[in-house]
């Protein structure tokens, strides 16, 4: 069991519960999966790119990518139906707890001038979502071997039924938010 799923079990969940007066222990909200998206604009003139993202992403979260392709042809973004923008991983489990752990407590404060997380991110039915600038600060990723600097989202979903349980979920479980 992972060190993050050990101390939501033991410290956080109980917190929770006693915090807004659940008269369940399946009341209290968990994060249900967490997704990263990696965006490739230049990935349809050059798909080496596209290739480098997919390997990054697979080395930071531990699993293999899906390739995302485009939905609808834009004529103003030179994009055609089916052609390949990014790529995406769905973590559960071990593998999330264990992506987070790596994501609260080594590449966030790798980020320059790092003062917290905007705890102004929830979509008002309890998931965050986090934008990450570059793909260096996570340990897995060698600076010289990096083709291309590319950006990534991150979206913990949360079964919380509201924003201010999500937030005290997060903030208990680790996530360094800035103070208001």
């Amino acid at each position: 069991m992972s060190r993050l799923k050990k101390k939501f079990i033991e410290e956080v969940r109980p917190a929770l519960i006693e915090r807004f007066k659940y008269k369940n222990l399946h009341q209290a909200p968990r994060i249900e999966k967490v997704v990263v998206n990696m965006g490739v604009g230049v990935g349809k003139e050059n798909p080496k790119v596209l290739e480098a993202a997919v390997e990054d992403l697979a080395k930071i979260t531990g699993q293999r990518p899906v390739i995302t392709r485009a939905r609808k042809s834009v004529a103003s973004f030179k994009l055609r139906e089916g052609m390949a923008i990014g790529c995406k991983v769905t973590l559960r489990g071990s593998r999330m707890y264990d992506f987070l752990d790596k994501l609260f407590n080594v590449a966030l404060p790798r980020v320059r001038d790092f003062r917290g997380i905007s705890p102004r991110s929830f979509d008002g039915r309890g998931n965050f979502t986090l934008g990450i600038a570059e793909q260096l600060i996570f340990p897995e990723i060698d600076y010289s071997e990096v083709e291309k600097i590319m950006g990534m989202d991150i979206v913990i979903v949360t079964d919380a039924a509201s924003d201010e349980e999500a937030r005290e979920l997060l903030a208990r479980m680790g996530m360094p938010f800035k103070e208001a």
